[in-house]
């Protein structure tokens, strides 16, 4: 079972933290094309939120085409989930290492203590073959 979390605190609403969740587990590998995500209630229940909050996030992802609901059966990682055009991936990557390193250096954190973090996520999250 996917783990979900939701912070009431964040200032982001819940719906788009359970969207952003659904991407993450989609591009750490932990959700692939084609699984089924828990049914609304089952998931609702679990946050403790609203059904309705749930539908909310499941009928933006839809729209996004990120994932895809078969009545009757669920929501399920549609099959062939969209890919960002690289200038628009490469701009949004930019701004999120420049978020990194100056929250890194806020902490204290020098250059080769940020790139050992950067590099222990990566292959946390999708580890590569060793190269032969």
């Amino acid at each position: 079972m996917l783990l979900f979390q939701i912070d009431p605190h964040s200032g982001v609403p819940v719906y788009r933290q359970v969207m952003d969740q659904v991407r993450y587990h989609l591009a750490a590998g932990t959700l692939a094309p084609g699984r089924q995500l828990p049914s609304i209630r089952e998931l609702a229940r679990s946050l403790a939120v609203n059904p309705a909050t749930i539908v909310k996030a499941y009928s933006e992802l839809a729209h996004l085409n990120i994932i895809e609901i078969r009545h009757g059966r669920g929501a399920f990682i549609h099959p062939d989930p969209p890919v960002m055009p690289a200038d628009e991936r490469r701009a949004r990557l930019r701004q999120l290492t420049n978020q990194l390193v100056v929250e890194a250096r806020q902490l204290g954190a020098g250059e080769k203590e940020i790139r050992d973090a950067l590099e222990q996520t990566l292959n946390e999250i999708n580890p590569e073959p060793p190269e032969t």
